[in-house]
């Protein structure tokens, strides 16, 4: 996988343009946000998680559809069980995946951040593949916003505490952290 700057696409990546994106306020990405996802809740597979990004999720498919189908919502990427990367929203684009948020006194973390959702759910420990995918991404993505760095990696329930718990209990930060180039510090 190669990230391509100029056009914040992910080579390599299945690509799913979503049309729940649009401008940020500033050419700014200083922020990465890792969540988790599964439709219907706790299932995987099926494609459900990219017609949903895309707006086609079939209301009448599973009954917990039907209070989310109408939804806008997005990520810029989802790593699924087997490793597979999917992106949806350029890097250069604001995604709609944060929602009410705010990290380090400062609200809207759409307008700096980049999403990455992971098929799974709080309580599943994730696959090895998902860590071996995310963790080759975020070196693209720390390679390419000097401003992004390992302090500036949370969870959803990192920056929405009052109303998200994912990426969960389950994922392991250490061993995520593990798999990624130390940073400098800083004198």
């Amino acid at each position: 996988m190669l990230l391509d700057v100029d056009s914040g696409w992910v080579i390599g990546a299945r690509h799913c343009p979503s049309p729940n994106c649009n401008s940020r306020p500033a050419d700014e990405v200083s922020l990465l946000v890792i969540h988790n996802i599964s439709l219907p809740p706790g299932e995987f597979g099926g494609g459900w998680v990219q017609r949903f990004f895309q707006n086609q999720l079939p209301a009448d498919a599973h009954p917990y559809f039907a209070s989310i189908a109408e939804m806008r919502v997005s990520a810029h990427f989802l790593i699924e069980r087997d490793g597979g990367l999917t992106q949806f929203v350029s890097c250069r684009e604001r995604a709609w995946h944060a929602g009410v948020s705010s990290f380090a006194g400062r609200e809207n973390c759409n307008d700096f951040s980049l999403g990455i959702e992971l098929e799974g759910t709080d309580d599943l420990p994730y696959t090895e593949a998902q860590y071996g995918t995310l963790q080759a991404l975020t070196c693209q993505l720390l390679n390419a916003y000097p401003l992004l760095t390992h302090q500036r990696i949370c969870g959803h329930s990192d920056i929405a505490p009052q109303r998200k718990t994912d990426p969960g209990p389950a994922f392991d930060w250490q061993q995520f952290f593990a798999g990624l180039p130390q940073e400098e510090s800083k004198q």
